[in-house]
């Protein structure tokens, strides 16, 4: 009888432990299951931040649009309370605040002011964490963005990098995870997502997912920022072409017809901005003047000061027959508004009524050449005189003073800039002064436009594939 009791214990406690096995498993099974569900649901989100990212690019939605997308949706892979995009200024010095959620806690300081006026108004706190920009390398956002590993935070409060920043939360935990972002071996920001205390904390395939996450918000950023970049390069050039046919209409549009004289001339702009120039003008006592100049440096600036010094000297030319004031005036006008590194050299030139003449003042510039006929000599004519821009008038009016040129018949002027004799070739060497006088010698008896073309001609052989470096100006007037 006892033996019976004893098998039928035995059985019991055997079935005890088997329905105990039986639940055990079935909670596994649960859990298991709830885990691949959640897996499964992580997952499924991955895929829809991704395609909402893919979508951002392709549509081209703005930054505004990227950076919205990129943090509401790490959210929702996650599963945070909220996130934030901090990302570096033109300098690199600062991180700013690009997209925060609205319930994402504060990740950077608080001042205790802020803290003050948010217990009476809560957006006084939202304020100033969307307009609050962030020393890089200050804080844990500085921290993580200079370590370049992302990082899992159980609570802000602790971060040896966290300043003075949770005054807003009454020492409630505030748990993180932040990950720098770079893209071509350039920083580009940190993305971070953030839960209270009672939310839970971050797991492991959390952190794993964030940081996957990161890296293709930062390739999506790094790629928006090249397309910004090479559109914005687009339009700089397109405004640059738009610039320079306007600078072109400025310059002649053919040689002038001038009583006993032949002019020809011609600019060669290094860039698609010159800042070299040449004029003809037709002045009310019916002498003509020519003018070529050259303005210090290259591109928009150059070009804006051509234009400008070409304005004002057109206005005054007629308001005197003496070179030399009129560009003392010039320089007047002009001086003001004209940068400490920046100058214009230039030569003005007026042919007398009956040709027999030219008055010449010089700014500055290389000197020019004149071929006489008679003699078959070249000599060089340097008049002298400062450049316009080197001080407000007084030394500029004492030194320039204007030189009377005699022309024969046959007899050739030629005025350059010095982008002429400064051309470089392949080797390094310089075109230079002694090479232009040769080539002006033997082509000066032949005409203006011989010696144009020949200069041109010998320049363009001489520098072969080498690049232009500067701008090319030559004006040549020839006694007939």
């Amino acid at each position: 009888m006892m033996d019976w009791r004893a098998a039928a214990i035995v059985l019991g406690i055997a079935l005890v432990l088997s329905l105990l096995a039986v639940w055990r498993l079935s909670r596994r099974l649960k859990l298991r299951k709830a885990q691949l569900s959640a897996l499964l649901g992580e997952e499924t989100r991955m895929f829809d931040f991704l395609h909402d990212l893919g979508e951002a690019i392709g549509r081209e939605a703005g930054q505004i649009g990227l950076y919205r997308v990129i943090v509401e949706g790490v959210n929702r892979v996650v599963d945070a309370r909220g996130g934030a995009l901090y990302l570096l200024d033109e300098r690199g010095e600062f991180l700013q605040p690009k997209h925060l959620s609205e319930a994402c806690p504060p990740l950077v300081g608080v001042p205790m002011e802020v803290m003050k006026r948010a217990k009476r108004d809560p957006r006084a706190l939202e304020s100033h964490l969307r307009l609050s920009r962030v020393a890089a390398d200050h804080g844990v956002l500085g921290s993580v963005l200079q370590s370049g590993q992302a990082q899992q935070i159980e609570d802000l409060r602790s971060h040896e990098s966290f300043r003075d920043a949770f005054e807003s939360f009454g020492g409630g935990v505030v748990r993180a995870m932040i990950a720098p972002l770079r893209h071509g071996g350039k920083d580009l920001g940190v993305l971070a997502v953030a839960r209270l205390g009672e939310d839970g904390p971050f797991s492991m395939n959390d952190f794993v997912v964030f940081r996957s996450a990161a890296e293709q918000s930062a390739f999506a950023l790094g790629n928006s920022l090249m397309h910004r970049e090479a559109a914005e390069k687009r339009q700089f050039e397109s405004d640059l072409r738009s610039a320079g046919e306007v600078q072109r209409v400025l310059l002649p549009q053919g040689d002038p017809v001038i009583p006993g004289y032949r002019v020809a001339g011609a600019n060669v702009p290094a860039r698609i901005i010159s800042g070299d120039y040449y004029d003809h003008l037709k002045l009310a006592n019916g002498e003509h003047g020519v003018v070529i100049a050259d303005v210090s440096g290259k591109g928009v600036a150059a070009g804006l000061m051509m234009a400008m010094c070409r304005s004002v000297l057109r206005a005054e030319a007629d308001g005197s027959e003496d070179p030399a004031e009129v560009l003392g005036f010039l320089n007047r006008q002009l001086f003001p508004d004209m940068r400490e590194d920046m100058f214009i050299s230039l030569f003005y030139a007026v042919i007398g009524g009956d040709g027999s003449e030219i008055r010449l003042a010089r700014a500055g510039h290389d000197a020019a050449l004149c071929f006489r006929a008679s003699s078959g000599t070249v000599e060089k004519v340097k008049p002298p005189g400062l450049a316009i821009g080197v001080d407000d008038g007084t030394a500029f009016e004492r030194v320039t003073r204007t030189f009377r040129l005699p022309m024969a018949a046959g007899d050739c002027l030629l005025f350059h800039t010095d982008g002429v004799r400064e051309a470089v070739n392949a080797a390094g060497e310089e075109f230079g002064l002694e090479r232009l006088d040769r080539v002006f010698l033997e082509n000066a008896p032949l005409g203006a436009e011989a010696v144009l073309s020949a200069i041109r001609r010998e320049l363009s052989g001489f520098a072969g594939e080498s690049s232009q470096m500067d701008d090319v100006t030559l004006l040549v007037l020839e006694r007939r």
